[in-house]
């Protein structure tokens, strides 16, 4: 198996550093972006096992971007991260079929735990249709 990739979105740049270096340190590609609109430039050239996404953007919130994602890769695991859970974002997620949603400040090694399963689960799914 390849490495594997994550796409993380959110404004602040400590959490993006923090969770940069993390995931690079576990020899993941990376990819961290400040805003939807970034993000969704680097998505229309590249795919990734998983995206990270934070509910509260400068431009646009979490929603819609994971709306637009889901529009270019209807399979990709997605989670969200908030500093801001709401049972109303919380069941908009469920619509749209969000793998993950993260309460802020999070546990990394928790974090990490589900991005990898999610990658696992969803490399394993892909192999198995290949190998029908």
């Amino acid at each position: 198996m390849g490495r594997r990739s994550v796409i993380i979105i959110d404004d602040e740049i400590l959490i993006r550093d923090l969770l940069y270096d993390f995931f690079t340190e576990k020899e993941w590609e990376v990819a961290a972006f400040d805003t939807g609109t970034r993000a969704l430039e680097a998505l229309r050239s590249r795919h990734f096992d998983v995206a990270l996404i934070d509910l509260k953007l400068p431009e646009e919130d979490g929603l819609s971007l994971i709306r637009k994602v889901k529009d270019l890769y209807p399979a990709m695991p997605i989670v969200i991260m908030t500093a801001y859970p709401s049972v109303d974002s919380a069941i908009e997620a469920i619509r749209l079929k969000v793998d993950d949603y993260i309460k802020k400040p999070f546990n990394i090694n928790k974090l990490f735990k589900a991005l990898f399963n999610l990658v696992n689960e969803e490399k394993s799914e892909v192999a198995a249709e290949v190998a029908k």
